[in-house]
C-alpha cells in the first residue's frame, strides 16, 4: 500500500483521483486546497491530514518524509489549476515522490523540458491522465487506423460543447493565463487522441477564438479535422430553448461515419492508475505534442472562417 497526496481536492475532478488511489489499494494521507470544501474525504481516506496553505502542506509532506518509508509519501495526485502543475510537480519531487497529474501537466513546451531534467535529477517521474487512450471505442478506431491501407487520408469532424454557467469565466478556468484557455482546457485530451491516433501535425489553422467557443483545422499525417468546441449551451443540438443545461454533446465522425463514445468512461481514471502504477503510464514525450499544439492555437491568430471550416463555425450556431 502506497501512501498518496492530492492537491486540488476540493475541484470538480479530483473525486475521480480519490476513487482511483483507493480502488487501486492505496491511501491518501495528505490533501492541499485553498478552499475547504472539502467533505469528500470523509468517503475515501477520513484520516487524510488537510492543509488550505501550500506552506503547511509541503512542510508536512517533508515531515513524512524523515518519518520512514512507511510514512513517507510515494506518489502526489496533481488535480489543482493548469497554472500551478508545474510548481505542484516540483513540490513532489523535492519530497522523492512521483507525480500523477491532470491535463495539461503544464501551458508551455519549454516547461516540459525543465521538467525532463528535473526526471533525470531526481529519479523521480511524471505521469498524466490521458484517459481517452483507454476508452474502448477510441482504442478500437487507433487499431482500425494502424491497420488500414498506408497513405491513406481520413476526413474528421470533431464537436464537443459541454455548456458552462457564468461562473466558468469568473473562475481560473476562464484566465487564459491560469488556465490557458478554452482549447487547453477542454481540448487538450481531444488533441492528444487526434494526436495518437492519426499522426503529428502538419498544419493548424485557428478560426474562431472567443472565450466561451472556438474553432479550427488541423491537418495531421493521417487525417485532415475540423474541431469546435464550446462552452456556451446555446451551441448544442441538445439545447431545447429554456433555462434548464443540456448534457455534454460529444460527436466524432471519421468519414462521415460517426464513432460512438457516448458511454465507456465509467472506472478509466481507475484504470489509468493501475495502468501508470504497473510503470505504463504516459509521460512527459507522450504529452508534448499536445501541448505544442494547444500553445500554438493559443497563440494563433484566428483567420476567419473558410473552406477547411467546422460547419457550426460557418453557421455561428448549429
Amino acid at each position: 500500500m502506497a501512501n498518496f497526496a492530492i492537491t486540488g481536492v476540493a475541484g470538480y475532478v479530483a473525486p475521480r483521483h480519490l476513487e482511483a488511489i483507493t480502488a487501486n489499494g492505496h491511501r491518501v494521507v495528505a490533501a492541499l486546497d485553498p478552499h475547504d470544501s472539502v467533505g469528500i474525504l470523509d468517503r475515501y481516506c477520513p484520516e487524510a491530514r488537510f492543509f488550505p496553505e501550500p506552506e503547511r502542506f509541503d512542510r508536512h509532506l517533508e515531515k513524512l518524509r524523515r518519518a520512514g518509508d512507511d510514512k513517507r509519501v510515494r506518489w502526489m495526485s496533481i488535480c489543482s489549476p493548469n497554472y500551478l502543475h508545474d510548481a505542484h510537480i516540483r513540490m513532489a519531487f523535492r519530497i522523492g515522490a512521483d507525480v500523477i497529474c491532470e491535463k495539461p501537466v503544464v501551458l508551455n513546451p519549454w516547461n516540459l523540458d525543465a521538467l525532463a531534467e528535473l526526471e533525470a535529477e531526481t529519479g523521480c517521474r511524471v505521469w498524466t491522465v490521458l484517459q481517452l487512450r483507454l476508452h474502448p471505442a477510441i482504442a478500437a478506431l487507433k487499431k482500425r487506423i494502424d491497420e488500414d491501407e498506408p497513405g491513406k487520408k481520413y476526413e474528421m469532424e470533431l464537436t464537443y460543447i459541454t455548456p458552462r454557467g457564468p461562473w466558468y469565466l469568473s473562475s481560473w478556468k476562464g484566465n487564459i493565463e491560469r488556465s490557458g484557455g478554452l482549447a487547453t482546457n477542454i481540448g487538450v485530451h481531444f488533441y492528444d487522441m487526434l494526436i495518437w491516433i492519426f499522426g503529428a501535425v502538419r498544419r493548424s489553422e485557428v478560426h474562431l477564438s472567443e472565450p466561451t467557443r472556438c474553432s479550427g483545422f488541423l491537418e495531421l499525417e493521417k487525417a485532415e479535422v475540423r474541431w469546435y468546441l464550446s462552452i456556451d449551451a446555446k451551441d448544442s443540438p441538445l439545447f431545447d430553448g429554456g433555462t434548464s443545461r443540456p448534457s455534454t454533446y460529444r460527436h466524432i465522425t471519421v468519414d462521415g461515419r460517426e464513432l460512438e463514445f457516448s458511454g465507456g468512461f465509467t472506472g478509466l481514471h481507475t484504470r489509468l492508475y493501475e495502468e501508470t502504477l504497473a510503470g505504463r503510464g504516459f509521460g512527459i514525450e507522450d504529452v508534448r505534442p499536445s501541448i505544442e499544439l494547444i500553445h500554438d492555437i493559443r497563440k494563433a491568430k484566428p483567420v476567419g472562417t473558410n473552406g477547411n471550416s467546422h460547419r457550426f463555425a460557418l453557421n455561428g450556431r448549429s
